[in-house]
């Protein structure tokens, strides 16, 4: 598959294109469509897996469906899936096989992929991580002193902490009481120093989350903590303050997610402590694999056994079911549709949920980064507008904020809402279910996102005529509604994974690679070309353009 079929030029995309001016054919389409066609709701809703996905607020016709699913025959998404799933290189520009659906394959299950049977490997690792996992629960794994281990401290950076932390995030109810995760990415000093300032370092364990064991940021903040524990650990009289002694602390207090054992060993982790993934797994689809230690330490082998089978069962899902009931394909081909035929820029994701507030962010890097490219996997220009900005708050936070301009703006943003039936923490306010009033909120904007309200009807309520127009909303903005029965660890790994197949369709539309990141591999370079300049080298400051000398020197003018 090394040459993409150029969406633009299939019949399918003529269709769109031919019918995207015929969907609003004035005010208050859907109100009208809703209307006409008692059983639309029920027509556009599925199951996927565990969850329940209303796709009937969509600017979204037969004919329009029809004419997406033809388009995704004719740019060979079964096919490039079937490729996906199977270790085929589709990874392009790494020459890599993409097969982060082998992490959450049930034990017993077969892939050879480049000589090696990728679902034995990945359940020898996971059998590693949770033994380790099993020994800091137990209180079995003990610091330097003897002490069990009490919190976690994860160092990483894109994906080896935006997925981490999100999930942890989510999934705080079914964290072992006594243990607490704390995640450390930025480089900015203040990261580090806020993370651990009220830590005890003689039950503080810290896992390095780095392949390569070479990434700056991560590397530069383990380092930085390395040096916290210790010298915390020398100032209480912990240990001895011999080079000797500091070694065999790391050696009780860091483990490591990295394949690069060499270099684990240089910074004093036990290699036996290092726990490995592979070069098919890209970082933003990693959550699932040892990149996740920590989750697996902070909920238990069953607790991320549980997650891993939501990945899994979306991914089959996504696999078997029809197209005109695969929501993964469905949701994917309503981002086209809304992209590249409605000029939509961005996409919100508005969670139903406090402990999912770190859900957008984190699918802000799986979409951004992965759909972010300006030429094909081939190597020549796209054809189209491709990537949407993804973005979102939770709940009621995003009414008082930004709901504003979804309802009355001038743009399409399409928006996707998520909630659950069951909350973890069910309240009373008097006699009033806060949940109940919680999901009201939900229901509520979805419905007036989609039917809006006439000026006849604010002309009704006694509105005086000068403000009438400040008070009509035309309806006719799509949302996605997805509903679950509660927030546990499976439910999670289904929507993550509905998340990435998501991207996968939209990237096979666009003939893009969305399994490589080259565009996020520039600034590093070019931060360590600068850094001697900032640092006082005038040779370097010399060779940099004219706009970093001046912002350089200002800067170390002023740095006391």
């Amino acid at each position: 598959m090394t040459t993409p079929v150029d969406a633009t030029s299939t019949p399918a995309w003529d269709k769109l294109a031919q019918l995207q001016p015929t969907i609003v054919d004035g005010p208050h389409v859907l109100r009208r469509w809703f209307d006409a066609d008692p059983g639309r709701a029920q027509r556009y809703t599925f199951e996927a897996a565990d969850l329940h996905v209303d796709l009937s607020k969509n600017l979204l016709t037969d004919e329009v469906r029809d004419a997406l699913l033809e388009l995704a025959d004719q740019v060979r998404i079964p096919a490039r899936r079937d490729a996906m799933y199977s270790g085929e290189h589709i990874n392009v520009t790494e020459d890599r096989a993409v097969l982060h659906t082998a992490l959450r394959r049930p034990a017993g299950d077969s892939l050879t992929v480049d000589g090696q049977d990728a679902v034995a490997d990945v359940h020898e690792v996971l059998e590693r991580i949770y033994d380790f996992a099993r020994q800091v629960r137990s209180g079995e794994w003990k610091g330097a002193t003897g002490k069990p281990i009490r919190t976690i401290v994860n160092i990483g950076i894109g994906g080896s902490d935006l997925g981490p932390v999100m999930a942890y995030e989510a999934l705080r109810p079914y964290v072992q009481d006594g243990l607490e995760c704390r995640f450390i990415s930025n480089i900015d000093p203040t990261d580090a120093a806020v993370k651990t300032a009220d830590l005890d370092p003689e039950t503080t364990l810290v896992i390095v989350a780095s392949k390569t064991f070479t990434t700056l940021e991560t590397l530069t903040n383990a380092r930085c903590v390395r040096t916290w524990l210790l010298d915390g650990l020398v100032a209480a009289g912990a240990v001895e303050d011999t080079e000797e002694a500091r070694n065999a602390a790391v050696a009780k207090h860091f483990v490591a997610v990295s394949t690069a054992l060499d270099r684990v060993a240089a910074f004093g982790i036990d290699p036996a402590n290092a726990f490995g993934f592979w070069s098919w797994v890209g970082g933003r689809y990693s959550v699932d694999s040892a990149v996740g230690t920590a989750l697996a330490v902070a909920i238990g082998p069953e607790g991320f056994a549980d997650f891993l089978s939501g990945f899994h069962a979306i991914d089959e899902h996504f696999a078997t079911a029809a197209p005109e009931q695969n929501v993964p394909l469905l949701m994917g081909l309503l981002n086209i549709w809304y992209v590249n035929f409605w000029n939509a820029h961005s996409h919100a994701v508005l969670p139903y949920s406090q402990y999912m507030h770190r859900f957008p962010a984190y699918l802000q890097q799986l979409t951004m980064e992965s759909n972010g490219k300006s030429v094909r996997w081939d190597g020549t220009p796209v054809t189209c507008q491709t990537g949407e900005i993804f973005w979102g708050e939770p709940g009621t936070n995003g009414q008082h904020a930004f709901y504003q301009l979804i309802h009355q703006g001038t743009r399409v943003i399409p928006a996707d809402f998520i909630a659950v039936a069951n909350p973890t923490h069910p309240t009373k306010d008097g006699g009033t279910d806060v949940h109940e009033l919680f999901l009201s909120n939900f229901f509520a904007q979805t419905a007036a996102l989609a039917f809006g309200k006439t000026a006849a009807e604010v002309e009704a309520e006694g509105t005086p005529a000068n403000i009438v127009p400040a008070r009509v909303f035309s309806g006719d903005r799509p949302t996605t509604s997805i509903l679950a029965d509660e927030l546990s660890p499976k439910i999670l790994g289904e929507l993550i994974a509905l998340y990435e197949h998501i991207t996968f369709v939209e990237g096979t539309v666009w003939g893009i690679d969305s399994f490589d990141q080259w565009g996020v591999e520039l600034g590093k370079k070019l931060a360590l070309e600068i850094a001697p300049a900032v640092s006082g080298d005038d040779a370097a400051l010399a060779s940099q353009d004219s706009s970093t000398q001046g912002l350089v020197s200002w800067y170390r003018a002023r740095r006391s």
